[in-house]
């Protein structure tokens, strides 16, 4: 049997950037695939926050 190559595809956690600083309790977290030989930099994302009842930048956390 041939070896199975390393995905190229991989899941992340997307992590809200305005959580922390507002003192609301709770974090809004969002997991979603991205294909690291595309971008490997860490993604943003604009998503909506339900604590804050608004759309906040979400980046990518390890």
């Amino acid at each position: 049997m041939a070896k199975k190559k390393q995905a190229a595809r991989q899941s992340i956690h997307l992590e809200c950037t305005e959580q922390k600083d507002s003192g609301v309790p709770g974090m809004s977290r969002y997991t979603t695939e991205k294909n690291k030989k595309n971008t490997p930099a860490r993604l943003e994302r604009r998503k909506y926050n339900p604590f804050l009842r608004r759309v906040t930048v979400h980046r990518e956390v390890k």
